[in-house]
């Protein structure tokens, strides 16, 4: 292997530069003009290849771009990395949840949006001209090539639309993200199949079904096996306290591998890359930081030089040459027809309105950037030659550009109907929420009481679709083991409606590794307290040094007298004392969720403390002006949550002992409270208020506690 040579590196870092810059430039003007930066970018390419430099400066073009295989094999490496990068980052964006909650609306607008462009568009494959074949196409790949093209849409331009318009979460946005990822996963499980076929040279039956074999048993090892391997690399990544190299390393060694295991199945890497996305976007243990580390990269160099590359191919002079321009024009009209058509079909069968129907084809019609992959992976196999792949790309940015501003002018009066807005409502409420909107929670349990009851809270405080992680740790035994096991049944039937996982650590610090396994991304962390509470100095040491040392919010729970833990959860009446503090918020979050759940009536309580009522030095007309503002705050947080509160106002010297009188009167069978967890020189405190009602009280009690730093 002989080395590069100065010129070729000299020219590597001038192609490079020029790419980036030029491209940069240009997405963020056509950003300013309301239209998606690829279009930019892939224009960066047309300025800088043969359709304007190599005619305007024929010389210099020849300099910066040469005819040398090795040159431009440079240049496609770094082009096939951003390729296989910009797919990771669209499997972070591709549900499968939601796909498999796809319900009748969805189905169909996925079905139509799919079946229709690619059976047209395998039939305008098979009508176009000889001259539009690649060198290595029969005319049977080139015409299912021609059926991925205008079938796939662009997950990533359609996701940016919606969410510069705020319809991420509406009704339509949800059916129209549901679609393209629809298309989107089936456009590529296609495209690697059609890859291979076309890389055997032909149409072979034993060949294409060894594949399509191939591509379906890396799917099912890859959502099984694969992502458990993904789960613990990355949980591993987090234990070790690193929080951006080695998880980078991870989702791009995860690239790299399955990339390398579709091309030797004979199917494009970029379908790994694919996989490998979902399989990260999956994870629980990866980290939003380091997803957002990865877009930025692949926004910032990749993607652009990527596209910029895919627009040196493109000369537009080729369209200038016999009846390429009409046939370029035949293509996007059936394209844009194609999807916009069946797009309308499948929303009415849905029984969708027709200006919803309307506005989804429009913006499934985008393809943008991954169209752009199917052509460039068409091109390198000798599927298309320089003038179709030309029209291919030039049809991307077609219907691109016609998407945001149609889809502007389609959805800008869009009303929502009446449960839609509700629905809205609440996920806006959740999206803002201190700890309601929680998705994974853990419960470390041995199976006390306090235990037990926890989890019952637990699973009454949770969102539906959230999930448990169940952590057992022992030591060394077989009674050990078997206390575990049981610890984990009787929970399993508490949370059977959930997801649920179990997590057994063997351990001599309990602590210590439900600190470590808490600091992994739980929401929230529920735990049983110490059996006959007396203080924080009566806590256990393995409590106090967990709840001391957690990072994430955990939720003490201390169940109360007469209150059988074997029994599901009946309470009647809850109390919430609030302060206006965000540990309030929580607690009332906590509180209005669990009273939603279990049906029961919610009183808010203020406590104006007061040490010395007749001490004339804070007028209590002010302390209860502030206890009504806080009292309207609650209300209004309280309607979010569909509850209705009562408020109530007491005055006195202690917050704990004015607490356990308004339950005393209320006959409040769960008190919820906002804590914060201090650590000073006597040890672990929770605050007196908190302390003297864990102590006292004579109702069950759930205490939301959040680390010093996070509290107020």
């Amino acid at each position: 292997m002989e080395p590069l040579s100065e010129h070729q590196l000299l020219i590597l870092w001038v192609q490079l530069a020029l790419l980036l810059g030029v491209a940069r430039g240009l997405g963020g003007l056509m950003r300013r003009v309301g239209q998606p930066a690829v279009i930019g970018e892939l224009a960066a390419g047309l300025v800088l290849g043969p359709s304007l430099l190599g005619r305007l400066a024929p010389e210099l073009y020849a300099w910066i771009f040469p005819a040398d295989p090795v040159q431009s094999g440079l240049i496609l490496a770094v082009a096939w990395v951003g390729v296989a990068l910009l797919l990771v980052v669209t499997g972070f964006e591709t549900d499968l949840a939601l796909l498999s909650r796809l319900g009748r609306t969805s189905a169909f607008v996925s079905a139509g949006s799919l079946l229709v462009p690619l059976a047209l568009g395998v039939g305008l494959g098979v009508l176009l001209p000889e001259m539009l074949l690649g060198e290595e196409a029969t005319r049977t790949t080139f015409a299912l090539f021609m059926g991925i093209a205008l079938a796939i849409s662009a997950l990533p331009v359609v996701a940016k639309i919606l969410m510069e318009m705020g319809l991420m979460r509406r009704d339509i946005g949800q059916v129209t993200i549901a679609a393209a990822m629809a298309n989107d996963l089936i456009g590529w499980l296609l495209l690697g199949i059609v890859s291979g076929l076309a890389a055997g040279g032909g149409f072979d039956a034993v060949g294409l079904a060894t594949t399509v074999a191939a591509v379906a048993g890396l799917l099912v090892v890859g959502l099984t096996l694969g992502q458990r391997v993904i789960d613990a690399a990355l949980r591993v990544a987090r234990q070790r306290g690193d929080r951006m190299v080695r998880p980078l390393t991870v989702v791009v060694l995860a690239m790299l591998i399955t990339g390398a295991l579709t091309q030797a199945i004979g199917v494009e890497a970029v379908l790994g890359a694919f996989i490998a996305g979902i399989l990260v976007g999956r994870s629980r243990y990866q980290r939003e930081d380091v997803t957002r580390a990865i877009t930025g990269m692949t926004n910032a160099f990749f993607a652009p030089v990527f596209f910029a590359t895919a627009g040196l191919f493109v000369d537009l002079g080729l369209l200038l040459e016999g009846q390429a321009w009409l046939w370029a024009l035949v293509v996007i009209a059936v394209a844009a027809i194609a999807k916009l058509g069946g797009s309308f079909l499948g929303a009415r069968l849905g029984g969708m309105r027709a200006s919803e129907g309307l506005a989804i084809g429009v913006g499934l019609n985008a393809r943008g950037a991954l169209e752009i992959v199917v052509a460039t992976v068409a091109l390198g196999l000798g599927v298309l030659n320089q003038t179709s792949y030309t029209i291919v790309v030039v049809m991307a940015m077609v219907t691109s550009m016609m998407a945001p501003p149609l889809l502007r002018r389609l959805l800008r009066d869009l009303e929502a109907s009446p449960a839609e807005a509700a629905r809205l409502e609440r996920e806006a409420m959740l999206q803002s929420s201190v700890i309601a909107g929680t998705r994974t929670a853990l419960l470390p349990t041995r199976g006390g009481r306090n235990s037990i009851v926890a989890a019952r809270i637990l699973h009454r405080s949770l969102q539906p679709d959230a999930s448990v992680a169940l952590l057992t740790i022992h030591g060394p035994g077989e009674e050990a083991a078997a206390r575990a096991e049981r610890a984990v049944a009787q929970a399993r039937g508490i949370f059977h409606e959930r997801a649920v996982e179990r997590i057994d650590r063997p351990s001599e610090d309990p602590a210590a590794t439900i600190r470590d396994e808490a600091a992994l991304g739980y929401g929230l962390v529920a735990l049983g307290l110490t059996e006959g509470f007396t203080g924080s100095e009566a806590l256990s040491s393995v409590l106090a040094r967990t709840i001391a040392g957690c990072t994430a919010p955990m939720l003490l729970v201390k169940h109360g007298e007469g209150l059988d833990p074997e029994v599901p959860l009946e309470m009647r009446r809850v109390l919430v004392p609030i302060a206006g503090t965000r540990l309030a918020q929580a607690a009332q979050e906590i509180g209005y969720t669990l009273a939603d759940s279990l049906d029961a009536d919610v009183d808010v309580l203020h406590v104006v403390n007061r040490p010395d009522r007749s001490d004339p030095a804070t007028p209590v007309t002010s302390s209860l002006a502030v206890a009504s503002r806080v009292l309207r705050q609650a209300d209004d947080l309280a309607a979010r949550f569909g509850c209705v509160v009562t408020p109530l106002t007491r005055v006195g010297p202690s917050l704990g002992q004015e607490v356990l009188a308004a339950a005393s009167e209320r006959e409040s069978e769960l008190v919820v409270m906002g804590a914060e967890a201090r650590v000073n020189d006597d040890g672990l405190f929770l605050g007196h208020g908190v302390e003297y009602v864990l102590e006292h009280a004579r109702q069950t009690v759930a205490v939301v506690v959040f680390p010093a730093e996070d509290g107020e």
